[in-house]
């Protein structure tokens, strides 16, 4: 998974400064990052604050672990599938 430089109260100071007024450019210029970073992040982020990052990441961690179960079950669901049908 790739790192980034920023952690999310980081990217969600950034982006409280463009809702303030700051000129996104200059935010950019700033921090040393892309027009298309910050857009990307306010897409994700706007409108959050850090409760919400938390809730959102917790959420992703549960449905990753519910598609892993699924799968497994699938897998295993289709093996017994194939074993009773040989007979």
């Amino acid at each position: 998974m790739k790192m980034t430089r920023y952690s999310e109260p980081q990217i969600l100071a950034i982006l409280r400064q463009a809702e303030s007024g700051v000129p996104v450019a200059e935010l950019c210029r700033e921090h040393g990052m892309s027009n298309a970073s910050f857009y990307k992040w306010r897409a994700k982020y706007g409108g959050m604050d850090a409760s919400m990052v938390s809730q959102m990441k917790a959420m992703e961690e549960e449905n990753r672990r519910l598609k892993r179960m699924y799968a497994d079950l699938s897998m295993q669901n289709d093996l017994l599938k194939e074993a009773l049908g040989k007979k």
